[in-house]
């Protein structure tokens, strides 16, 4: 399943990309760019691009419809290449389930036109809503990339530090959510300086979106601190696991620094695409490092059958 393998490298960095130019559209403001129009843009079949605005937005759905191709064709590749029960077919199912998923989150936003100027309660919760469905999206192809790299799938008997991960996994996905807010917060009330930024994030008349900016830096310090430490805890069994703990490492002092900047810089567009590219690849080494702590070893049910695959515990 090599090919396989690095097809689906291939669909995570696609995605990641993707991901990237999404966060564009909404921090240049526009989402709006073929109106309260989807999956055409303003109803024509030949876009002609009569703004820059229309055209970024346009771009971002082409790309998009490419990404669900990508991840349609992984399905379909997964299981013709991968046995009844191999784990890739699992991932891949996954991976179009959140693709999907993602898709009918982004026309939402779009169909209910929580875009633009739009700065209002529901648009902060479908905002948080579809970087959560992101994630997903992202573990579900990590976890087809590990799998379709020849790597066991996983159990969750008798794994030690199961509860810390689990901690870990829900503290990150909180903290990007809270980042995903916070970044439209960012986009709707720029500050013009720091000490104007900050005097408005502490006012209580001010709107909750930017009294909500406060949050996740504290919570990004908390969580970076809690990681840093508890990878390293979780990743004692292999020199692989180790690894991903190191990157996972790494990935939080940077992220840190590029926050700080961030929040110094008065988050200009194309730090807010590194921050959020940092956090992906944050989740991304995280989950590679739970799939490879919980492995399970796989093991042919019945000799001169490779394609059956059980799972054994680890102990």
């Amino acid at each position: 399943m090599a090919r396989l393998a690095r097809y689906s490298w291939i669909v995570l960095v696609y995605n990641l990309a993707v991901i990237a130019w999404g966060a564009y559209v909404r921090a240049t403001g526009s989402g709006a760019g073929c109106g309260a129009h989807w999956p055409l843009c303003n109803g024509e079949v030949v876009v002609r691009p009569q703004s820059i605005e229309m055209l970024i937005e346009f771009s971002h759905r082409a790309t998009s419809g490419l990404a669900l191709i990508s991840v349609v064709v992984l399905f379909f590749w997964a299981r013709r290449a991968a046995p009844v029960g191999h784990p890739v077919r699992l991932g891949a199912v996954l991976s179009l389930g959140f693709m999907l998923s993602e898709a009918a989150l982004g026309a939402g936003l779009v169909l209910f036109q929580l875009v633009a100027q739009d700065a209002s309660a529901a648009r902060a919760f479908a905002v948080g809503a579809h970087l959560l469905n992101t994630f997903l999206l992202l573990a579900a192809l990590t976890l087809t990339v590990h799998w379709a790299s020849g790597r066991p799938a996983v159990t969750l008997e008798r794994i030690p530090g199961l509860g810390r991960y689990g901690v870990g996994a829900a503290a990150l996905l909180l903290v990007s959510v809270a980042g995903a807010i916070t970044a439209l917060g960012d986009t709707l009330f720029p500050s013009g300086t720091l000490a104007e930024g900050l005097q408005a994030d502490l006012s209580s008349t001010s709107h909750f979106l930017i009294r909500l900016r406060t949050i996740h830096p504290v919570l990004a310090v908390m969580v970076g601190l809690y990681l840093a430490t508890a990878v390293w805890q979780m990743a004692r069994g292999s020199e692989l696991a180790r690894s991903h703990a190191r990157a996972v490492t790494w990935f939080i002092v940077v992220q840190l620094i590029a926050g700080a900047l961030n929040v110094v810089l008065l988050a200009p567009v194309w730090l807010q695409l590194v921050h959020l590219l940092l956090a992906d690849a944050i989740w991304i080494a995280y989950v590679f490092l739970g799939a490879e702590v919980c492995a399970a070893p796989a093991v042919a049910t019945e000799p001169g059958l490779p394609g059956q695959w059980a799972l054994d515990n680890r102990r």
